[in-house]
Formats: C-alpha cells, structure tokens, sequence
C-alpha cells in the first residue's frame, strides 16, 4: 500500500512539472504571436536629417580627338598626346591609381559617293579618353588649364563628390530618427498615451548632391588653343538629407 501511494506522488508530481512546462511554453508560443500581430494602435511619424557636405574629391575626364587617313599614324600621334597629358598629371603628383583610360576609339568617316552609287572610307577619327581624380583642389585649375596645351582638345564632366559617403548618410540618418522619437514622445504625451516599441521604419535617402561644372572642348581634330587660362573652380558644400519614417505601437 505505501508503495502504492509512493508511485501515486512520484506520478503526480511529473504530471505537474509537465504541465507547469506545457503552459509556459504556450504562453511563451502566445506572446511570440501576440507580437508578431500588426499592432491596433499606433502612430506615423516621418523626420528629415540633413548634413553639410564638403566634397574631398573632384573627378572629371579628357580626351584627345584625331582625325587622318592613316590609322597607324593616327594612333602614333594620339597615343603621344595622351602620354605627355598622364606624365603631366604625374608631375602634378596625381596618383597612377587616381588615373585611369576610360575609353579607346577609333572609327572609319564615311561618305557617300554620288556617282559611283556607294560609301567610301575618306578618313578615320580616333578618340581616347582618360578619366582623372584630383584629391588636391588647389591644383584642379592649373591642371585644367595646362591640359590644352599638350594636345588635349576635349575635357568635360567635372564633379565633385565625397569619397566616404555613408559617414555623411549615418550622420544624417542618426539625426532624422532622433527627430522622428521627440516627435513621437510629443505627440503621444499631448494624447495622454505612451510610446511602446518600434513596428516599422523606413528611410528615403535624399541622395548625396553632386557639384558639377560645365566642360570645355578645344578646337576640332586635333587642334587645341595655344594657351588656356587656368579656370577658378569653387567646389563649394552641398547637403545631404535623409527622411524617415517610422510606426510606433502606443499603450
């Protein structure tokens, strides 16, 4: 009979400590569901973050244009011109890894032959361009401006731009959600109500502004300028924002 009455507690203990286990997993599994649910109250609120830029590279591109009838001589001059131009640009200690050949054309002109019925090659045109960073700004005119004198007869597409912009986009966005929360805990006191936990946020980048400045092309052909003055480039700061928006749940 003791025995019995033993394995009776032995038994009914385990059946508690399984039901003890049994139910705090079922309300752990409710509470996991009960938050995964889209809140029913809530509230929206969207904030601007903005930083002030100032750019610390300047990149833009230049070209030698040639036109002749024989390719090879073509090349021989091109390839000569762009040389002396990259040695130039070393002497104005720019980096070879800031130095790059962004492209490499040449092309056959055409014309049409009204008698004999049929296009002819009269000629070719050889493009080649290279694309340049300037880390310096102080040289940025004075390159530009002695460019044209060693045969570059095309030079366009300056910008300005920051090398480490997700810095510039944290600071921003740090800001915009910093406004987003005073916002929030504002609204939610003037409502006699309480900020709970985030439900959702988003960002909309405003996009990091690039500083542009308008090229400049010498002369056709191969022909460039016998001299160029040396262009006063004003780099100026720029803004970057970054807008949010975030749900709130309030109690």
């Amino acid at each position: 009979m003791d025995t019995t009455k033993a394995w009776f507690w032995k038994l009914l203990n385990v059946t508690l400590v399984v039901i003890i286990i049994l139910g705090g997993l079922s309300a752990l599994s409710l509470r996991r569901y009960n938050n995964s649910l889209f809140p029913a109250r809530t509230i929206y609120v969207s904030a601007e973050g903005k930083t002030t830029v100032s750019p610390d590279i300047a990149k833009f591109s230049f070209s030698v244009v040639s036109e002749g009838m024989d390719p090879e001589k073509l090349a021989e001059d091109n390839n000569s011109k762009i040389n002396k131009a990259i040695d130039y640009l070393k002497t104005q200690n720019i980096e070879s890894k800031d130095i790059k050949t962004a492209g490499y054309d040449l092309s056959p002109r055409y014309e049409y032959d009204e008698t004999k019925r049929r296009s002819f090659i009269s000629g070719y045109t050889l493009t080649q361009t290279i694309f340049v960073k300037i880390r310096d700004f102080a040289k940025i005119g004075k390159i530009l401006g002695g460019l044209p004198n060693l045969g570059i007869n095309q030079i366009s597409g300056l910008t300005f731009e920051v090398e480490d912009q997700d810095r510039y986009l944290n600071d921003a966005r740090q800001e915009a959600f910093e406004k987003a929360y005073a916002k929030a805990k504002a609204m939610a006191k003037q409502n006699k109500v309480r900020i709970k936990r985030v439900v959702t946020f988003s960002e909309n980048q405003g996009g990091y502004p690039i500083g542009r400045f308008a090229g400049a092309e010498y002369g056709k052909g191969g022909d460039v300028m016998t001299s160029a003055i040396a262009p006063t480039i004003e780099p100026g700061t720029q803004e970057v924002t970054v807008n949010v928006t975030v749900t709130y749940e309030i109690r």
